[in-house]
């Protein structure tokens, strides 16, 4: 598939302003850069800021900009904007779009608000977006739009292939009824030979996860820039000339690929995305409007206070110990997509919670003896420097610090880890039973009140 007609003129305009851009006129560089957006989740603490660093290296660089979003626009759990529907997202998305060329994988969170994919589509279509995705609508049997394009910029011709999260159980309950996911490795087999060539430009658009990425990974020509998604995860990885790069979530971060020519290496640069930063003044008008429209008094109300901000790994920390000794283990387990955010200092409001621990649920305990604690504790925490190998995609965060020498142990987790006991633990071995009468969200609001 070609871009479509209004995408194109865009670049072709972009393309022809850009010497002229900016402090003073600057020489046409060769090559593209690729501006990177992943997972972005409706993340209106940053989204404004977000797009501000997207206008600023646009209006400053000396060479076309394409913009490559790798799934996850929309979340139901920001209230806001499942109230207005999407209504700051779609304007983001619209802004994106008049910047440069833009191409988007759909994630599968697309359709939280209006749960016909089809729909998606096609307004994102009539915004100047190319969507693309290797997801069928089987009410028809026809895919919902092509699983690739194909795109000229400076100089060079981009190939892009895009594949969606077989997780079925991560799309909300109403449209898996409505979608048939290929399985991604199988896909990627069948597919991306006929996609990917030599003398082109390669990008892959995954937004199947890590593990599903690492099997495809060996299948891709040198030099390809493979686009990874779904986990939340912030991490490059090299193999030869090929670069596989995650860039986060929660509009926290984006990464730009430069690439020079067909089959080079990708060079990568990381932008953090700071709460409170410079913002686009239009966007941040309108994420105003719709708060101040669609947020109750009770969403606004103070639930919990800091002494000081909390990253995401620190929440999600705090709420692995919080787990743990509200239900009298040794140790607790959470996982990382369980979060969005990390906490602001001082109060908290309900909404601001929400964005930080997405999920309620039920809380699990297991007794475990001490070799099956050690090979589970050694699949968590992998927020830092982990090789692409020991990467389980979505992860365990474990807190407290274990105590050594006993011969068994109490271990407690929330609901979806136990129920995910496979992908999460590594195990189906765990005789896990609910800690009556305790969920989830209040035990950590409890204990963030009592630090």
């Amino acid at each position: 598939m070609l871009l479509n007609r209004r995408a194109v003129l865009g670049l072709m305009s972009t393309t022809a302003l850009l010497p002229l851009i900016g402090t003073g006129a600057r020489a046409a560089e060769t090559g593209v850069d690729l501006i990177i957006l992943s997972d972005l989740h409706s993340a209106y603490e940053r989204m404004a800021e977000l797009l501000q660093a997207v206008q600023a290296r646009v209006a400053a660089a000396s060479r076309p900009q394409v913009i490559l979003f790798n799934g996850d626009l929309f979340e139901v759990g920001n209230v806001a904007a499942a109230r207005s529907a999407g209504e700051a997202d779609w304007a983001f998305l619209g802004a994106l779009a008049k910047l440069a060329p833009t191409v988007f994988n759909i994630g599968n969170h697309e359709p939280d608000f209006d749960n016909d994919l089809a729909h998606f589509v096609e307004k994102a279509r009539s915004l100047g977006v190319t969507v693309l995705s290797n997801i069928t609508d089987k009410r028809s049997d026809k895919p919902y739009t092509d699983a690739s394009a194909t795109l000229s910029a400076g100089g060079l011709t981009l190939s892009i292939a895009a594949l969606g999260t077989h997780a079925i159980n991560t799309y909300p309950k109403a449209t898996r009824e409505m979608i048939a996911v290929p399985q991604p490795v199988e896909w990627a087999k069948a597919n991306l030979p006929s996609i990917l060539k030599g003398e082109n430009v390669n990008i892959v658009l995954s937004h199947a996860g890590v593990v599903a990425d690492r099997d495809i990974l060996p299948m891709l020509p040198d030099g390809t820039l493979m686009i990874g998604g779904h986990d939340h995860l912030t991490l490059v990885h090299e193999q030869g000339k090929t670069r596989y790069v995650h860039t986060g979530s929660w509009a926290s971060l984006m990464t730009v690929a430069t690439i020079a020519a067909p089959g080079a290496a990708a060079s990568l640069e990381r932008v953090a995305i700071e709460r409170g930063g410079p913002a686009a003044a239009d966007l941040k008008s309108a994420i105003a409007a719709v708060l101040e429209k669609h947020l109750t008094a009770e969403d606004r109300s103070v639930v919990a206070h800091t002494k000081a901000p909390l990253t995401l790994g620190e929440t999600a920390r705090f709420a692995a110990a919080a787990i743990a000794a509200k239900a009298g283990a040794d140790i607790g387990f959470i996982g990382h997509t369980s979060f969005g955010t990390g906490l602001p200092k001082g109060e908290v409001s309900r909404f601001d919670y929400n964005a930080a621990l997405r999920f309620e649920g039920k809380i699990m305990k297991a007794e475990v003896d001490a070799a099956t604690l050690a090979a589970i504790l050694a699949r968590c925490n992998q927020d830092g420097d982990v090789p692409l190998a020991a990467r389980t995609g979505d992860f365990l965060y474990a807190a407290p610090a274990l105590v050594p020498g006993k011969q068994s142990y109490i271990i407690a987790c929330n609901d979806w880890s136990a129920i995910n006991r496979k992908a999460y633990f590594g195990r189906e071995d765990l005789a896990f039973a609910e800690v009556p009468e305790v969920k989830l969200k209040a035990l950590v609001v409890e204990a963030l009140n009592r630090a």
